[in-house]
């Protein structure tokens, strides 16, 4: 566990530039697990998750990605209450496109008008006249994506939207994007578990884009007692989440890994990981688990 981290310790992570003008640091955090059981309704315990987020501010970390959908609405309106009015330098991306039917249910829904009408809630549950970063949550495979980012691009012109994101999508499906907006992140599942999407990084790596891995701390029996990882998180006097984190930091300067969590304990945790500096032999042995 770890203790007596020093404030802002996140920016020891390095930074990244979104779209060349959005500078955060690059470890983050990630606000689905602020919410209840399946991603709905309320959490157990809103006053820790109130705590939570203000310690991640506290440790420096200036990027908070959320989604109207975790919740629904559950997540914005509790990183309002926590943090608003917000801090100088402080990003908050959301996204829209997925809606809920219930706990761990998710429909994808690219209509414009939908697309319109959940940034401006969410330009009023988060409190703010323009969203930092807005991400399309998936591509509808029933609406055009001309029309899909096309509204996403009319918000950007009319100063509602400062960056245009993706979420979940394969290179060709970035690539097509590009040609319709100002694609500046992609946000897919990866991990040490999972690099099912290690195609799509090297696309953003090479062409200046933000990525950004969900569910960046799924080791499963990676982290077994006794495993290879658990042998090298002793060694360095590390959790295996730390070094999973270090990991995903070493791995390219594009990523911005966004762990999340509804304990301040957990938080302080993961964000020790910008302490961590791994060397190439470290960092090629848990590419090989």
């Amino acid at each position: 566990m770890a203790t007596n981290l020093p404030a802002g310790v996140a920016g020891r992570s390095g930074t990244f530039s979104i779209g060349g003008d959005l500078s955060v640091n690059r470890l983050g955090f990630g606000a689905m697990q602020i919410t209840g059981p399946g991603v709905w309704g309320d959490p157990a315990d809103p006053d820790e998750a109130v705590r939570v987020l203000r310690r991640a501010v506290e440790l420096g970390v200036n990027f908070i990605d959320t989604a109207d959908s975790y919740g629904p609405v559950v997540s914005e309106t509790l990183i309002r209450k926590a943090l608003h009015p917000y801090p100088a330098g402080l990003a908050i991306a959301t996204k829209a496109g997925l809606t809920r039917q219930g706990p761990d249910r998710w429909l994808p829904v690219g209509r414009p008008e939908y697309l319109r009408q959940q940034c401006e809630m969410s330009l009023r549950h988060l409190g703010l006249d323009r969203l930092e970063l807005f991400q399309l949550h998936r591509i509808d495979p029933k609406v055009a994506l001309e029309d899909q980012l096309g509204e996403l691009v009319s918000l950007q012109k009319e100063g509602k939207i400062r960056h245009i994101g993706l979420s979940e999508v394969a290179v060709d499906e970035v690539d097509r994007a590009r040609r319709l907006a100002p694609v500046t992140t992609v946000q897919n599942l990866y991990n040490l578990v999972n690099r099912k999407s290690e195609d799509v990084l090297e696309y953003c790596e090479a062409n200046a884009i933000g990525f950004i891995p969900w569910f960046p701390l799924a080791t499963g029996e990676l982290a077994r007692p006794g495993s290879r990882l658990s042998r090298m998180a002793e060694a360095r006097q590390a959790s295996p989440a730390q070094l999973a984190l270090a990991w995903l930091l070493h791995r390219s300067p594009v990523v911005l890994p966004i762990p999340g969590t509804s304990k301040v304990a957990h938080l302080e945790d993961n964000m020790a990981a910008a302490l961590l500096q791994l060397s190439d032999d470290e960092a090629a042995e848990l590419q090989s688990l």
